[in-house]
């Protein structure tokens, strides 16, 4: 495997947590309480029916099922093992009809030189690997011209920390303890740098909040914890 760009104890962290991927009461119940979020921000974005997306970092493939059901040709990537172990079973058993291969987006480039998509989804990933801005590099040399682009990550700063780490990991126990490393949260400014570095624009960023006393999510203005990016490939 290409490790160029791998943190082995990321990977090993989730490989450690992959059989609980689909358990909604479990440690990935944020994910699936936000995924109508994601999957609304970027259906409002951009066609689906028919497209060809490649979802980065796709974990147990809970937003890549959820863009194949609504006629979206999904292929979905992950590093760890037993994470595509987990999303290849729950594919089968509910017929989802995406591909899911365990591959870096280095590897998966590399064997598929001329693969384009539509859409590429990179979403609480960037945060998890040693060098984010490469991941963004490669992924706008797979996407078509005027193709769509989304990432998702946390902001580094006193208010991420407390909620994303202490608030979520330690005192809420929405995730377990240890998921974040702080030095790896990517300021706003930091990511937009590396998407005009890539050759994309970026045409919108968002906010995830989270009311703990209600457990409601929502998107806004509010981009000091966690934030999405909607990008498209710069071809003027």
């Amino acid at each position: 495997m290409n490790t160029e760009n791998l943190d082995h104890e990321e990977v090993n962290k989730f490989d450690e947590l992959a059989a609980k991927w689909w358990d909604m009461e479990g440690e990935f119940r944020p994910l699936h309480q936000i995924n109508p979020l994601r999957v609304g921000f970027i259906k409002d974005r951009c066609q689906l029916n028919g497209t060809k997306i490649l979802d980065v970092g796709c974990g147990g493939g809970i937003l890549a099922e959820a863009l194949g059901s609504l006629g979206a040709n999904v292929t979905g990537i992950d590093a760890s093992e037993n994470t595509i172990g987990v999303a290849k079973s729950h594919s089968k058993t509910v017929g989802s009809d995406v591909k899911f291969l365990q591959n870096t987006i280095e590897e998966f480039r590399s064997s598929n030189p001329n693969e384009r998509f539509d859409v590429i989804t990179c979403l609480e990933m960037l945060e998890h690997v040693p060098s984010p801005g490469n991941i963004i590099k490669i992924c706008s040399e797979m996407l078509n011209d005027n193709g769509d682009i989304f990432f998702s990550t946390i902001n580094r700063n006193p208010r991420s920390y407390v909620f994303a780490i202490l608030g979520a990991e330690y005192i809420l126990n929405l995730l377990p303890k240890g998921t974040h490393d702080y030095e790896k949260f990517i300021k706003p400014s930091e990511l937009a740098k590396w998407i005009r570095e890539a050759g994309l624009a970026t045409k919108e960023t968002i906010g995830l909040s989270y009311n703990p006393i209600t457990g409601n999510y929502w998107l806004g203005k509010d981009i000091q914890v966690n934030y999405m990016v909607h990008a498209k490939k710069d071809v003027d």
